[in-house]
């Protein structure tokens, strides 16, 4: 299955699960011995390979077990400012997004709506 936006959270962390699951099983691993090495509980593996939601630390390291975080620098690769952005920030890092305007202004001028 391919994890796709329009999936339910729950179906995503399913497929997820399972493909762990399956890492797992290609490097000849018991659960106990993820566990073991990830310093986390073996119900623990056992509920994220069932598709239950767990912290992000926990998944780290399992997937540093897993041989898997070179994947996930792949999956979400760093992103660098683009060559007009530093220009026109003059070097500087963006530190938070803006909202998106309205691509045309309102014809109605903006009042409190009090009555006068």
């Amino acid at each position: 299955m391919n994890i796709l936006k329009n999936l339910a959270d729950e179906a995503i962390l399913g497929e997820i699960g399972q493909r762990l699951a399956r890492r797992r099983l290609d490097l000849q691993l018991t659960q106990a011995n993820v566990a073991e090495q990830s310093g986390v509980s073996k119900r623990t593996v056992e509920r994220i390979e069932a598709g239950d939601s767990t912290q992000m630390s926990t998944l780290i390291r399992i997937f540093r077990v897993l041989n898997l975080l070179p994947t996930l620098d792949r999956a979400i690769p760093e992103v660098g400012p683009r060559p007009m952005d530093l220009l026109k920030r003059k070097g500087k890092q963006r530190q938070r997004a803006s909202s998106r305007r309205p691509s045309e202004p309102s014809s109605k001028p903006w009042t409190w709506d009090e009555e006068i």
